[in-house]
């Protein structure tokens, strides 16, 4: 869009829920709009206040404003990285986009890998920002802005501090959370094409649909049912029967989405899609359900996205508040905790978790911390590459940027709410929200996430962190907001994912594609892994020894997405 009387363009991907506030306080100034969009809010927000515009957005987006009076390009992204944004300095010019794929042919950028940032994908199974595994390609973090000029960046500032540990909120929490994720819910609601929502049975996506339900009785709601494998060797519930609990509680229409493991036909694709190797096959189940909302006009999904980072829902949240038990154990004998890591049974779920607790337990406490983000031994994941490649690899490890992260939090921040900073700072934007956005944008979907609304996420900052784990319960406060709207099942419920039953699929439905890919003629392709050092693996994943399901699916998809992209090392 632009202004006729500056010249001012702006081209803009997301959505700005304060936009009528915005319009109206723009009005009352002076300004004249020519249409009804939340775009033209944006440009004249703009003209009016300059990047200080920032301050006042409520919304998801990426955007880019030329301003032709002084000669720059303001470059921004929404708080939590809802959308994302790529840019690369080609030498003579900066260039923009969405996806990689979009930069990747661009004459001057390079075409190598980032042997880091593959590094860290293997440990992570996704790659902290501002980094890619494309060599020259960054990430624009979550809630930073750049302004360019003559080609250059010139200023480059994060505009939006993720919360952390914030004075605690007196009163009743409990009821102003109730009121707030209404109101939060209610704001995400206004859309000229018709909503549904994710229903997964879970704590957060039946939050959301409870809300919208008082809103918009009937919504309809979209869950999982799987096919074929079970998610028990996942070490999570099937989700199928709460979904439909929820449903009839709620009185909104289910609809069931299949899914099976001919979604493996379908990986390749995946990963050209995420434009960035990411190992989860979840994906493939949020374009299953976007495409089922697409073919029944649904343009728009709410999602729960968010209650586990903010709330501490996750078992590394609890792990962590579990370490006080043992952290003053002397360091000796924490070694022999660590020792004992890898005489845990790999197979069960218990055992993976325990091995994942003890693995870094005689580190320091933010080493632990980050450490809680690795499915696979940093010495092992090094292990992996050819030899050439592993002396290419940074001395200073894939850890480093959650430790520096977690430098800069003050000292007294509470080690859930430093493991909540990361979850929220890389886990939900180069994880959760990419592979959301990414898929459901692939079939013309957009996806809304009210939990990561801004005020939301100030207010958990506020909450105490014995009311979000409480007696190794994650999200109490949350649990004790939704009492009377959701049935007491529902809010009992363990944490679950929204993954498929991979364990089982990798060495069955999956076996013939991850054997060809791995192979060492397609590995030799690449040049990044070593054939011998990865058939160990998989042959040790097989057997039982250990638990590489995962990190096994990183080494594929970084090479599918190599064979793609026309990528090596």
């Amino acid at each position: 869009m632009r202004d006729v009387g500056t010249g001012c363009r702006i081209t803009y991907n997301g959505e700005l829920y304060n936009f009528r506030k915005l319009r109206s306080d723009l009005e009352a100034r002076g300004h004249r709009f020519f249409s009804d969009t939340d775009t033209e809010v944006l440009l004249r927000l703009y003209l009016d206040q300059g990047p200080a515009m920032l301050e006042a957005l409520d919304g998801i987006f990426a955007f880019a404003i030329w301003d032709p009076r002084a000669g720059e390009l303001l470059l921004a992204r929404d708080g939590l990285g809802v959308k994302p944004l790529y840019w690369t300095d080609t030498g003579s010019t900066l260039v923009f986009a969405s996806e990689i794929k979009a930069l990747i042919d661009v004459p001057g950028v390079c075409r190598g890998l980032d042997l880091q940032a593959v590094e860290a994908t293997l440990l992570h199974l996704w790659c902290p920002a501002p980094r890619t595994v494309l060599r020259g390609v960054s990430k624009l973090e979550p809630g930073t802005a750049m302004i360019v000029r003559a080609g250059k960046v010139s200023r480059l500032w994060r505009w939006f501090q993720i919360p952390v540990q914030e004075p605690m909120l007196h009163g009743d929490r409990v009821e102003v959370l109730r009121q707030t994720l209404a109101r939060s819910v209610a704001d995400q609601l206004v859309a000229d094409v018709p909503i549904g929502a994710f229903l997964s049975g879970g704590v957060d996506s039946s939050a959301v649909v409870a809300f919208a339900a008082r809103e918009n009785p009937g919504l309809p709601c979209f869950t999982m049912r799987f096919a074929s494998g079970t998610t028990a060797a996942e070490g999570f519930d099937d989700d199928l029967p709460y979904a439909r609990k929820v449903a009839a509680y709620l009185g909104v229409k289910l609809v069931e989405v299949p899914v099976s493991a001919d979604l493996s036909s379908e990986l390749e694709d995946m990963v050209y899609q995420l434009d960035e190797p990411q190992a989860d096959l979840a994906p493939l189940n949020v374009r299953r359900v976007a495409e089922a909302a697409r073919d029944r006009g649904i343009k728009v999904l709410l999602a729960g996205t968010g209650g586990d980072d903010l709330f501490a829902g996750y078992r590394r949240h609890q792990a962590v508040a579990i370490e006080r038990v043992w952290a003053w154990f002397p360091r000796a004998l924490r070694r022999g905790l660590r020792a004992s890591a890898d005489r845990l049974p790999a197979a069960s779920p218990w055992g993976r978790r325990a091995r994942r607790a003890f693995r870094q337990a005689d580190l320091d406490q933010d080493e632990r911390i980050a450490g809680y983000f690795a499915w696979i031994g940093e010495s092992d994941v090094r292990a992996l590459f050819t030899r050439d490649v592993a002396g290419r690899l940074s001395a200073l490890g894939p850890y480093a940027p959650l430790l520096a992260a977690l430098r800069e939090l003050p000292g007294d921040v509470d080690p859930v709410n430093r493991v909540a900073y990361l979850d929220a700072r890389y886990f939900l934007a180069d994880h959760n929200l990419n592979y959301t956005d990414k898929m459901s944008m692939a079939v013309g979907v957009e996806v809304r996430v009210p939990l990561l609304a801004r005020r939301i996420v100030e207010l958990a900052a506020a909450v105490p962190v014995r009311e979000k784990l409480r007696l190794g319960t994650g999200k109490w406060v949350l649990r004790e907001a939704l009492q009377p709207i959701l049935p007491a099942e529902i809010l009992r419920r363990s944490k679950t994912g929204f993954g498929v039953p991979l364990r089982t699929w990798l060495h069955r439905e999956l076996g013939e594609l991850v054997g060809d890919t791995l192979s060492p003629g397609q590995l030799g392709r690449s040049g990044v892994f070593d054939p011998s050092a990865v058939q160990r693996l998989l042959e040790n994943d097989r057997a039982g020894r250990v638990d590489a399901a995962y990190p096994l699916l990183a080494i594929v998809c970084i090479e599918l997405w190599c064979r793609r992209m026309g990528v090596s090392a």
